[in-house]
């Protein structure tokens, strides 16, 4: 065994890779290692003194269930924890530790790329996998309900009483309503037509329905890419795409109002559906509502899932289903203050 002297903690801390903050009861930092200092973009004597959370514009960590683990003696980790600085979000994993004198030791760390794929791709599973137990009960459904409308026409033919014939139209008119709603489950059943044009023809089509269809106290944002390459897509099912998304931030500001920006960008060496690709285009679409509830972010691709009364979570299943046609797919972060849905198209070259 080597005998020369080993270096210091300090030393060992300030050459790790992942951010190392020491923090006191109240969250104050008293300690930042340099990539900690970079994650936060803040000098360690601007950081000093200062509680975590006034640091950043998000931290989705449960603090106070951290805070139970670390007093009853336990360490704490959590898998996947969002924080944004600047604007920007980062997904991390967390831990903590209990040190002497009442002081908190956090380790954050990137989320390994290939851990993010693994667990992107087992949510794409798990997500077709409950469309396609919805579209197999929609097919179940559907063909009693051609029975029960051609039941109630001839009902009402053979009724003497026109008073009567309310009750089969009211029949009728719910299994035509019943109808449309599997329709919609059961989704595109054909194979979209690619063309190779620019996305952002899909895009302006988008901005100039959504703006007929606004209040005045949204505001609609442009943010293109004029250098991004054309792409082969189908214009009508990206159109509904990018239509359902913009109409779920629509709803989402509420009456309280807001921006929406669709933004276009280049994104470079992506993996979409096991292929790797030099170029992808990114689509975004952003608001500054109140954010997509926590409860719901996991769920949130599927069938009949919604945060709205009345909403029949349909919108952002069927989006996802079309952007699977077309080799893409999609993601979003969201925070109080802040929802991105980010959709990403192959450009083959």
């Amino acid at each position: 065994m080597a005998t020369g002297s080993l270096p210091d903690a300090g030393q060992i801390l300030n050459s790790l890779i992942n951010s190392i903050l020491i923090l006191d009861n109240d969250l104050a930092v008293h300690y930042a290692n340099p990539a900690a200092q970079q994650l936060l973009a803040q000098s360690s004597r601007k950081l000093f003194g200062t509680p975590l959370p006034e640091l950043l514009g998000y931290f989705s960590l449960n603090i106070d269930l951290m805070r139970e683990s670390l007093i009853a003696g336990q360490g704490f980790t959590d898998n996947e924890v969002t924080l944004v600085v600047d604007g920007r979000a980062h997904i991390l994993s967390l831990t903590a530790q209990r040190l002497p004198e009442e002081y908190i030791l956090l380790e954050l760390a990137p989320m390994d790329n290939q851990r993010r794929l693994s667990q992107e791709q087992l949510q794409h599973a798990q997500q077709v996998a409950a469309r396609d137990l919805v579209r197999g009960l929609a097919h179940e459904i559907k063909n009693p309900l051609g029975g029960l409308r051609g039941a109630a026409q001839l009902l009402a033919k053979a009724l003497p009483d026109p008073a009567l014939m309310e009750y089969t139209k009211v029949i009728i008119e719910q299994a035509d309503r019943l109808r449309n709603l599997v329709d919609r489950l059961l989704g595109p059943q054909q194979p979209g037509m690619h063309v190779t044009q620019s996305i952002h023809q899909v895009a302006e089509r988008v901005f100039q329905l959504v703006s007929l269809e606004k209040p005045d106290n949204v505001t609609l944002i442009r943010d293109y890419d004029p250098s991004l390459p054309e792409l082969a897509h189908d214009p009508d099912q990206m159109e509904q795409v990018l239509l359902n998304i913009t109409r779920n931030s629509l709803q989402a500001l509420g009456k309280e109002g807001g921006s929406i920006t669709l933004r276009t960008r280049t994104a470079f060496q992506l993996t979409l559906h096991g292929v790797r690709y030099r170029l992808v285009a990114r689509i975004d679409i952003e608001d500054d509502g109140p954010g997509v509830p926590g409860h719901l972010q996991d769920t949130l691709f599927y069938p009949m899932v919604s945060g709205r009364e009345g909403g029949t979570g349909l919108g952002l299943s069927i989006a996802r289903s079309l952007i699977d046609q077309n080799s893409g797919k999609i993601e979003f972060n969201s925070w109080p203050g802040h929802t991105e849905f980010s959709v990403y198209l192959p450009i083959r070259q």
